[in-house]
């Protein structure tokens, strides 16, 4: 077992555009292995990572403090203070956080850490793809990037049938 408390670690930040938030990997701090688990800070009229569903994680979110939105599977769902969501390793398991508040929202973003991994984005048209450690973990990847789908090939496209 290894413990930790979230007072004690540092926040990571990342602002891009309407993207905005604070974050303390729990999981990662306590060596976790098959479990993520990230708390989350973001401010009034900003959003967590951009609409997206993995297709071999499963995720949840329980909502800590303040209230928003979640951008879930094509609605959008009311998010408050002891709110739980389990999102699943497929499509309907799409989402984004929004804090269209007045205050912070802070919530506990847990995830299973299965590798391969592979992130569908639908607004972009890209997926990531992971595979040698799951999106979140620390060790180095044999495969990662990120693809627009519409950069599609056939398998045989380019190579010569020997």
């Amino acid at each position: 077992m290894s413990k930790v408390n979230a007072d004690d670690l540092d926040w990571s930040e990342l602002e891009r555009g309407e993207t905005h938030f604070k974050r303390k990997q729990l999981g990662e701090a306590a060596n976790s292995e098959k479990l993520g688990c990230s708390l989350y800070e973001i401010p009034p009229g900003k959003r967590s990572w951009p609409y997206h569903y993995h297709a071999g994680n499963e995720e949840a979110i329980f909502v800590r403090s303040g209230s928003g939105s979640l951008r879930l599977d094509g609605e959008t769902v009311s998010l408050a203070a002891g709110d739980y969501v389990a999102l699943p390793a497929d499509e309907s398991g799409g989402h984004r956080v929004v804090n269209d508040s007045d205050a912070p929202l802070s919530y506990l973003a847990v995830s299973t850490m299965e590798e391969p991994d592979v992130t569908v984005y639908p607004d972009s048209g890209k997926v990531g793809v992971f595979a040698g450690s799951p999106p979140g973990g620390r060790e180095e990847r044999s495969v990662e990037g990120y693809y627009r789908r519409e950069d599609d090939v056939d398998y045989w496209d380019g190579e010569e049938d020997e």
